[in-house]
This record gives C-alpha cells, sequence and structure tokens, in this order.
C-alpha cells in the first residue's frame, strides 16, 4: 500500500514555509496531495490568487526543485463552510491519504476529531505566514525573500503586489 499524504492549505500565496512542508513531507510518504483549499476565492484581500495562479505557483516551484510530478498532485478543494462536514468532503475530492500535513489550528481540529487520519504538526517558519508576504506585497516591502524564486517570478509576471494594492 502507498503511503499518501494530504498537505492542504490555501497557499495565497504558495511561500518558503509551504515550501519546507513540502519538501519534508516528500520525503517521508510516497505520493503528496496537495489540497489547495477555498479554491473559489480569489481577489480578496485574504484571498488574491485564483486556484489556477495557485497550482502554477506550487508546480513552478516544484519544478524548480526538481519533484518529479509523479509523486504529487495538486487538487483545487472548494470550501463548504460547515465544519461538520468538511473532512469527508475533502476525503471525497482526493484520492485517498493516510495523514494530514496543515498549517490551519482549525483544520487540524477537524482531521484528528476523525480517527482514520493521522495529523502531523506542521512547523511553518513565522516569518513566511501568508499574511506577512501579503502585506509586504501590498506595501511593496521585501516580499520576494519569503517565497521561493518561482514564485517570486510567478507574482511579477502577473503583477502581484499591484493586485493587492488594489484589493486592500
Amino acid at each position: 500500500m502507498t503511503n499518501t499524504s494530504l498537505f492542504i492549505g490555501r497557499f495565497q500565496p504558495f511561500h518558503k514555509g509551504h515550501l519546507s512542508v513540502a519538501l519534508a513531507a516528500l520525503k517521508k510518504c510516497d505520493f503528496l496531495i496537495i489540497g489547495i483549499g477555498s479554491a473559489e476565492n480569489h481577489h480578496e484581500k485574504d484571498n488574491p490568487f485564483t486556484a489556477r495562479e495557485r497550482w502554477e505557483m506550487i508546480t513552478n516551484t516544484l519544478d524548480e526543485q526538481d519533484i518529479s510530478r509523479d509523486h504529487y498532485t495538486i487538487i483545487p478543494v472548494r470550501n463548504i463552510n460547515n465544519y461538520d462536514l468538511w473532512v469527508e468532503h475533502v476525503a471525497r475530492l482526493v484520492p485517498p491519504f493516510q495523514s494530514v500535513y496543515t498549517g490551519s489550528p482549525i483544520v487540524k481540529k477537524l482531521f484528528k476529531n476523525h480517527d482514520q487520519f493521522e495529523v502531523l504538526d506542521v512547523d511553518f517558519i513565522e516569518k513566511s505566514r501568508g499574511t506577512k508576504v501579503r502585506e509586504q506585497l501590498k506595501t511593496n516591502g521585501d516580499w520576494e525573500s519569503l517565497v521561493p524564486t518561482a514564485v517570486a517570478e510567478y507574482l511579477k509576471n502577473i503583477s502581484g503586489p499591484a493586485r493587492l494594492q488594489k484589493i486592500s
């Protein structure tokens, strides 16, 4: 049986903390499912990027890291705004998995309430939290040091800083 893990987050944008978790997960599992949460949300202050843009940021970064696409998949996951049904909703949308990586306290709690999944603690690098990256993008601060090179290039190409300034 393949040891498959789920790494779920909003990835708004995909930053160095996300990359460190993905790389650590890929060392421990045979296959990684990356779930792009709140896939329907975009062009908002806390969710500025589309699911497609987040997919491209992640793919570009993992390509840059020479991670074979045979070792992961990326699946957008719409939010259903119902905590009682959310875990089952996610489990129906993605291939079977045994463990979960997430930086979200509420997602950790929801999965821990289901005995069939091992919830693995994630140590995000505090300076790389998505909120800080978005704030730096909005104010033309030092956002580039917080994201992988592939994401920095991608955000420049789609005028990411200008988008954050406009929607904030």
